[in-house]
């Protein structure tokens, strides 16, 4: 059964639910310590704090930004599915930074992030961040340029740097970790220091449709459309979030013309250019278009290995050059998995007291190695299934329920979980934007059936050959 976007953004927000879930998270503390071992539950996850609890989603506080990222990347799925043994109400779980929050120590690796970020943070006092703050870290001058992403470098500067509007829109487009955010962070500082006058609001599609929606429950569309289409600068990360929300879409539609008409500046970014974005308004397919398009190819490894060069001497670590040259051959996907990897074998060296060479870093990152030999991709199972099962490519993205169609779009579903590293949220939005919880209830389905079927087992087998060689 679908959720309509209004139902599944309702707020849950009330003392006795957030008491009910502030128990929840202390009584999975302790599964946590079992399921990851003491040492690993005491250094990384003993001082995360309970946040509060709305609409669906568990918030917890991390004391540092270094702490937030690694945890999400190497237990946040394991904790979330110790959440939902508790409470069932509990849909996501959001790791969020508050730096005072009660800390036990700190790392090398993060006094050194610390002492970057002190050193020089701009005020933001005309920038309104509606979500998560803008990232101090990602300024011009910390984006390392090359032949893939020149392109989106220059048209960002220009238009951070005009004293009038140049391109409108700017569109920002590229695969995940690639620099997009980094850009649109950098456009947001720039604009702040250099043209102080000027009122910005930045946020991500997500959060825009969520303000609308909550506009429309509580009859205060006037104060949401105010709020947006007065301002000079309107700024929407993850744009393809909005794609099939029809409603969202609409609205958009009107702030964004309003705005040029005025000639105030709009920049979008999202993982696919416009003419690919699929759920998508032709008139909106076309209004996105009007400015510049600019997309981010995939790393080379000369941008790589000055990335990755950049990074030592942010944190303050002298990394052999050779480690260095291996982590740009070996690791190709995204600058996040890039920069994880130096974490990684930084943190570790400095843990252990061992030194870092290539022998230590291929220990280190013995899984993360593996994954890249053979990096399987959303677009391939699906293409992979849908040939298989003999049925459209485009019934993978498509909202038909038939169970000829439903059944190897829940198997694609449950392959994308096993076969790759994206989230569930990710995976959602490349079978047409759905939501993640339509991709657990895929899986769940799938690993219910096919301890029943044997058949079923058999195609799973099959299309994991086919796909891992």
């Amino acid at each position: 059964m679908s959720v309509s976007p209004v139902t599944s953004l309702q707020i849950e927000s009330n003392p006795e639910l957030g008491s009910v879930m502030a128990a929840c998270w202390e009584n999975a503390r302790s599964l946590f310590s079992q399921e990851f071992g003491d040492a690993t539950f005491k250094s990384w996850l003993s001082p995360l704090t309970f946040g509060e609890f709305i609409s669906g989603r568990l918030i917890v506080i991390a004391p540092t930004r270094f702490r937030r990222d690694w945890i999400q990347s190497h237990f946040s799925q394991k904790m979330l599915e110790i959440l939902q043994r508790f409470d069932a109400r509990i849909l996501a779980l959001d790791l969020i930074v508050t730096p005072n929050s009660t800390f036990n120590g700190t790392s090398p690796v993060e006094s050194a992030e610390a002492r970057i970020k002190d050193q020089a943070e701009p005020e933001d006092r005309n920038i309104q961040v509606i979500g998560s703050r803008l990232e101090p870290r990602y300024t011009f001058e910390a984006f390392v340029v090359g032949k893939s992403n020149e392109l989106a470098h220059a048209a960002a500067r220009r238009v951070a740097e005009a004293d009038k509007v140049t391109f409108n829109p700017l569109f920002l487009y590229g695969g995940v970790g690639l620099g997009k955010t980094h850009l649109m962070h950098a456009i947001a500082w720039h604009i702040c220091k250099s043209y102080p006058q000027r009122r910005v609001i930045y946020l991500s599609a997500e959060k825009f449709m969520y303000l609308f929606v909550k506009a429309l429950r509580f009859k205060d569309t006037m104060a949401f459309k105010e709020q947006f289409r007065s301002v000079d600068v309107l700024m929407i990360d993850d744009f393809q979030f909005i794609s099939g929300k029809e409603s969202t879409q609409e609205e958009f539609f009107h702030t964004f013309n309003a705005l040029v008409d005025q000639n105030h500046q709009v920049i979008i970014s999202a993982d696919k250019s416009p003419s690919d974005l699929e759920g998508l308004e032709e008139r909106m397919r076309s209004r996105l278009g009007w400015g510049l398009v600019a997309d981010i190819h995939p790393m080379t490894y000369e941008l790589r290995l000055g990335i990755l060069q950049s990074k030592t001497e942010q944190i303050g670590r002298e990394v052999p050059l050779k480690v260095l040259e291996f982590l740009a051959h070996k690791i190709t996907s995204n600058v996040r998995e890039l920069e994880g990897a130096l974490n990684r074998i930084v943190a570790h060296s400095m843990l252990v007291g061992r030194e870092i060479t290539i022998e230590s870093a291929t220990d280190v990152l013995r899984d993360l190695l593996r994954a890249n030999d053979r990096r399987i991709s959303v677009d391939e199972i699906q293409k992979k299934v849908a040939e298989h099962f003999n049925v459209k490519l485009a019934d993978m993205h498509s909202p038909r329920r038939l169970r000829s169609v439903a059944r190897p779009r829940q198997i694609a579903m449950f392959l994308a979980k096993q076969l790759t590293s994206m989230s569930l949220p990710e995976i959602g939005r490349k079978f047409g934007g759905r939501d993640h919880t339509t991709v657990m209830h895929a899986v769940k389905k799938v690993e219910e059936l096919k301890e029943k079927d044997a058949s079923l087992t058999e195609d799973l087998d099959l299309l994991k050959r086919m796909l891992q060689t």
